[in-house]
């Protein structure tokens, strides 16, 4: 049974002891002279007192310190471990970074074992074999430094070996192991330069490690290279992000220079659409569609040579004159109602009338364009007959249509809305372009009358209906009377109601209030033939004839009705006064 010098602990095999001593008291039970540092192997403690006191390392081996002398106890344990005549000594003398303080030590990693191992001592049979001084080297990974220690002498260092291995590096046999593999050298020369070998190849891979670019996998030698490495990936970094931004821009400016190609030419598009709906597409007007009308007819057989020259004479005279030829005029309507609602209709608690007016419809020379045109006309037909009006207006004889359209150039000529002027490009003669309640509002002001829009620009009732605009009509007749006839049937001396909507327009001539409440309006329709009307005028067609004309409310159902009234003639003051009022024309919305 052994017992242990130190600790007094009894160990059966000699073997156990070795180990026990080893690392018990040589790497577990060291503690720093010189600061509180404790805890550490033999090794680790070594290395501290030669970075973090290198001053007080070197007046204490001056001075035979004793953390430098091995005590007799543990002389005797590396005597009993390494043979009778091995003695151990150690000089420390690593260069490092200095420490800020006690406690910042440098503790290596595992990874440096190998170089911990060659940095102590080297046991050999002649005794002593000191290390020199071997100074930290900075390495850099991605930009961090850190110390390693580089050895440029190695020795060795105490480790665990079995009774083969320490008979290899017995002193009696001459030999000595290398700590870091497994050859075997005669000399100490030798074994140094073969450590340093083994430490510069160590190195040498580290570095190639550590210098790696962070962009890409190459490996650079040094931290110089790598840098140089890294901005050529910048610089072309840089380079290509511009490149791209510029072909993104023009890539861009490309797309953006297409779409508005492309937008131009569908709005072109569009727009010649609408030129040709709206009869603005420079393909003629009234003179120039019925040549074609008629010369269609001759075509198919249903006109005659000697009936086309015959009317195409008669269509320029009317041209000539201004005046409309009347073929398309129906007179006696208002009279026919009147009789109808006389014997007829006994559902009716009132009937409301307009004075009297005759009907136009389409001619081949305006069909699908002229109803705004035929409507002007219809509301003409009455003001020539009514006297506040009559004296107004110096020529009796309703106009043609390019008559119409010259009328209302003249009109923007003066300066009656401008905007108006400018969408029609200052030209309807010629064209066959659509009219509204703006261009009349502005024949009425031309003329001395004034005139009153009325926008219904949103439905009021259910289903999308108007019930306003019924009401408004009823409160227009029902504000004067010219009849001494039972209060049921009213004739007013009041002009039509010119009634535009979306792609139609139409003339109110009257209106019925059922005994339920309800109400119709009567209206007398261009695209109506004069066929249609003239059914009118017999009784025994007067009650199918009038169907075509009432409109309740559930047949007005388009989204904005636009009414234009008449209020009376203006003085010369007021008309000015209109002309200026008409720069922003604006018309009176209900609700």
């Amino acid at each position: 049974m052994l017992t242990c010098e130190i600790c007094c602990e009894e160990i059966m095999f000699e073997e156990d002891m070795k180990t026990h001593l080893l690392l018990t008291h040589l790497e577990n039970d060291m503690h720093c002279p010189l600061c509180p540092l404790s805890g550490v192997t033999y090794d680790e403690l070594c290395y501290h007192i030669s970075s973090a006191h290198p001053e007080e390392q070197h007046k204490a081996q001056n001075s035979s310190h004793p953390l430098f002398s091995v005590p007799s106890s543990t002389a005797t344990s590396f005597s009993e471990i390494n043979g009778p005549q091995s003695t151990v000594s150690c000089s420390p003398e690593l260069k490092a970074i200095p420490c800020g303080s006690s406690s910042d030590t440098f503790l290596p990693q595992q990874s440096d074992d190998a170089f911990l191992k060659a940095s102590k001592c080297l046991l050999t049979s002649e005794g002593n074999l000191d290390i020199p001084p071997t100074p930290l080297k900075p390495r850099k990974k991605h930009g961090l430094a850190m110390s390693i220690p580089v050895l440029e002498n190695a020795g060795c260092l105490f480790e665990k070996k079995s009774a083969k291995q320490k008979h290899i590096a017995s002193p009696q046999n001459g030999i000595l192991s290398c700590p870091i593999c497994s050859l075997v050298f005669s000399s100490s020369d030798i074994l140094q330069e073969h450590v340093e070998l083994h430490l510069q190849d160590q190195i040498s891979a580290q570095g190639e490690e550590e210098f790696e670019c962070p962009i890409c996998p190459v490996l650079c030698s040094d931290s110089t290279s790598l840098q140089q490495h890294v901005e050529l990936h910048l610089d072309n970094e840089a380079g290509c992000s511009d490149a791209d931004s510029r072909l993104v821009r023009t890539l861009q400016q490309q797309m953006e220079t297409n779409r508005r190609k492309e937008e131009n030419r569908l709005e072109k598009e569009e727009f010649k659409k609408l030129q040709r709906r709206f009869g603005l597409d420079g393909s003629g007007g009234y003179c120039k569609q019925m040549e074609k009308t008629m010369e269609r007819d001759v075509a198919r057989g249903t006109l005659g040579l000697a009936e086309y020259y015959s009317k195409k004479v008669e269509m320029m005279e009317s041209l000539a004159s201004g005046v409309d030829d009347g073929t398309t005029r129906t007179q006696g309507v208002i009279g026919a109602l009147w009789q109808y609602y006389l014997t007829e209709c006994s559902d009716c608690a009132y009937v409301w009338l307009c004075a009297d007016t005759d009907h136009y419809c389409s001619s081949p020379g305006d069909k699908g364009w002229g109803c705004g045109y035929r409507n002007f006309q219809m509301l003409l037909s009455s003001l020539y007959k009514l006297d506040p009006y009559s004296s107004a207006l110096q020529d009796k004889a309703v106009p043609s249509i390019p008559r119409v359209q010259g009328m209302i150039e003249d009109a923007w000529n003066l300066g009656l809305d401008p905007q108006g002027a400018t969408h029609f490009n200052n030209k309807l003669k010629g064209t066959r372009a659509w009219i509204g309640a703006t261009e009349i509002y502005v024949l009425l002001t031309s003329l001395g009358i004034s005139g009153r829009i009325i926008d219904f620009h949103q439905p009021t009732g259910q289903g999308g209906t108007h019930p306003l605009l019924f009401e408004w009509v009823k409160q227009y007749f029902s504000q004067s009377s010219s009849s001494s006839l039972p209060s049921r049937l009213i004739q007013t001396s009041l002009p039509p109601l010119y009634l535009q909507h979306q792609g139609h327009s139409r003339s109110i001539v009257g209106l019925e209030q059922h005994k339920n409440g309800s109400m119709g309006l009567l209206l007398l329709d261009p695209g109506s033939s004069s066929t249609d009307i003239l059914k009118l005028m017999s009784r025994s067609t007067a009650s199918m004839a009038i169907r075509h004309i009432r409109k309740l409310p559930g047949s007005l159902k388009h989204k904005q009705y636009q009414i234009v009234g008449v209020e009376g003639a203006l003085s010369t003051e007021e008309k000015q006064q209109r002309i200026l009022n008409s720069r922003t024309l604006c018309a009176e919305r209900i609700p």
